[in-house]
């Protein structure tokens, strides 16, 4: 499940000369497979619960196995972008666009870990990951413009991550709020060759609003 991502990381490491469109191909490669990981621990997870709810040990324990095996899967995945981001992106960095494109995505990845582990592996990846997010939005605030894709993709990330693994409702929904409303001021002046990005990832933005709002009305229903 891994062989693809690793011609990758050959590729990477000797494209010097074309370092951010390396990147961005890395992260395209990496994504497609954590994507798949993360949703088959989501499966399987779900099953084991399932399965021990119902008091059906054995097929339990089967999924709880079988789920041990994605995560050590999705931890050798992590553990490797994250070290080519540190080695081979991060340090060589020179624009506001590149350093919160590799910040973000440090961060991501972190969360990923976040995701699957607990007690101190789960505070420590979450911790990491807050510090990456935070890094990156100051970069964002400072040298990017509030439609930049990249600028947006990091707002709907970290929101998320608020949401998601520090269960933080209300500073999600400020966060992914602050950020569509900035752009949406702004949209006028969207370049043109990114408006299609911009735009999907505010659509996104707003989907997150919604759900999240509407979440927090059922609760104090």
């Amino acid at each position: 499940m891994t062989a693809w991502p690793t011609t990758w990381r050959m590729l990477v490491t000797r494209a010097r000369s074309s370092l951010w469109r390396s990147a961005t191909l890395l992260s395209q490669a990496y994504k497609n497979t954590v994507g798949s990981h993360r949703a088959a621990w989501r499966i399987i997870a779900s099953i084991s619960n399932k399965e021990t709810s119902k008091g059906n040990a054995d097929n339990a324990a089967y999924a709880k196995e079988y789920c041990g095996m994605v995560e050590s899967e999705l931890q050798k995945i992590c553990d490797t972008i994250l070290k080519l981001l540190s080695d081979k992106f991060t340090p060589k960095a020179s624009g506001g666009e590149s350093k919160v494109f590799y910040e973000k995505m440090m961060a991501d990845y972190y969360r990923y870990i976040a995701e699957f582990t607990d007690g101190d592996k789960k505070a420590g990846a979450a911790e990491n990951a807050r510090k990456a997010y935070a890094d990156a939005a100051a970069v964002a605030e400072k040298d990017l413009a509030v439609t930049h894709p990249i600028r947006l993709g990091l707002a709907l990330n970290y929101s998320v991550f608020q949401y998601e693994v520090f269960s933080q409702p209300d500073e999600a929904c400020k966060m992914a709020r602050m950020a569509f409303e900035d752009a949406i001021a702004e949209l006028d002046n969207v370049a043109e060759d990114s408006y299609k990005d911009s735009t999907l990832i505010m659509q996104l933005l707003r989907d997150n609003i919604t759900l999240w709002t509407s979440d927090q009305e059922g609760g104090d229903a």
